[in-house]
């Protein structure tokens, strides 16, 4: 008789004829065991470490259709840009724009006096020559502003009236100076006074300014200034006093916008 008082040790002995396994026999190959794998806690993947989990997401309608509209005025502006430089580019094509030409065909100096106060008096005349190179382009030019320099030292300035050019087209120009009394810097005087020692003559510079516009029966270009630059006009001088006429005959001109 067993003694119900004694501790429980050890597990039921199994069957010696099914050796371990319920008498329908053994699992067939590859069968899994009968119970499943218990489920990981769904907080500890889904809710807390994943970094994977999907959010909800709320979108301001109104910042989309701004973003929307900026788009589409970058795109119209590049657009018009494009569209512009294109035209630009094929009107360059068919006119061929050229900057016109200037010529010094005569420059006299009349009665050049430098005082002991260096005051100047003079009187001068420039004749130019502008040539419009262009085949289909017309020029109008204002506000025509001429004037003397020695070195950067202006001697006397002067206005020519506006004029009109034709395909090409050369026009004669004609400015007149007067000077009478106009104080000079002392390094200019010095530099002139030096000149006259060495060889009798004195180099002079004649700038021309102007507003020209461009024109080709209905398209025309905005006013630019038009920018002459004659240099190394050398004038025969050799005393005080005298008067001088352009050495080495006739010099092109710089011309730039």
């Amino acid at each position: 008789m067993d003694d119900r008082n004694r501790p429980v040790t050890g597990y039921p002995a199994a069957n010696p004829q099914t050796n371990g396994y319920s008498a329908a026999g053994p699992p067939p190959a590859g069968t899994a065991y009968p119970y499943a794998a218990a489920a990981p806690p769904p907080s500890a993947y889904y809710y807390q470490t994943n970094p994977y989990q999907h959010h909800n997401y709320q979108y301001d309608a109104d910042s989309i259709h701004r973003a929307t509209c900026l788009r589409r005025i970058f795109a119209f502006v590049i657009g018009l840009v494009v569209i512009f430089g294109t035209v630009t580019f094929i009107v360059w094509l068919v006119l061929r724009p050229q900057l016109p030409e200037f010529r010094v065909d005569s420059f006299s100096i009349s009665n050049f006096t430098i005082g002991n106060d260096s005051l100047t008096s003079f009187t001068s005349e420039l004749k130019l020559t502008a040539r419009n190179p262009n085949k289909k382009m017309t020029l109008g030019y204002d506000q025509v502003q001429t004037a003397i320099f020695y070195q950067a030292y202006s001697l006397s300035e002067t206005s020519v009236a506006p004029f009109y050019q034709g395909t090409r087209n050369e026009t004669s120009l004609t400015a007149r100076f007067a000077d009478a009394g106009s104080f000079l810097d002392k390094s200019a005087v010095d530099g002139i006074t030096r000149e006259r020692g060495k060889n009798g003559n004195v180099n002079f510079n004649v700038r021309v300014v102007s507003r020209v516009r461009f024109e080709a029966k209905a398209w025309r270009t905005r006013r630019r200034f038009l920018k002459v630059f004659c240099g190394d006009l050398v004038l025969g001088l050799a005393t005080n006093g005298a008067s001088g006429a352009l050495t080495g005959g006739a010099r092109q001109c710089r011309v730039g916008i």
